[in-house]
């Protein structure tokens, strides 16, 4: 798999939402580049079975709608 590239802006929003994390629901300070570092450690280790989750969800719906195809395709086919 390649390298999960994230936007500057994406990263801080999401550096944001780890402090906000930690603060509300930890009662603890997570300075900028520690949330960076494990924004960082996300993004190695756990993004991948994210990823292919999200494809694993593509791939049914590409399959059920193949199959509607399928079906629409055998119900206009003529009788020889």
């Amino acid at each position: 798999m390649s390298k999960i590239e994230i936007s500057k802006q994406a990263t801080q929003t999401m550096v944001d939402k780890l402090q906000s994390y930690f603060s509300r629901e930890l009662d603890q300070e997570l300075e900028q580049f520690d949330a960076e570092f494990l924004l960082d450690f996300f993004t190695k280790e756990l993004a991948g079975h994210y990823y292919n989750q999200g494809l694993a969800d593509a791939r049914n719906i590409f399959q059920a709608r193949l199959e509607t195809i399928d079906d629409d395709l055998y119900a206009i086919e003529k009788e020889m």
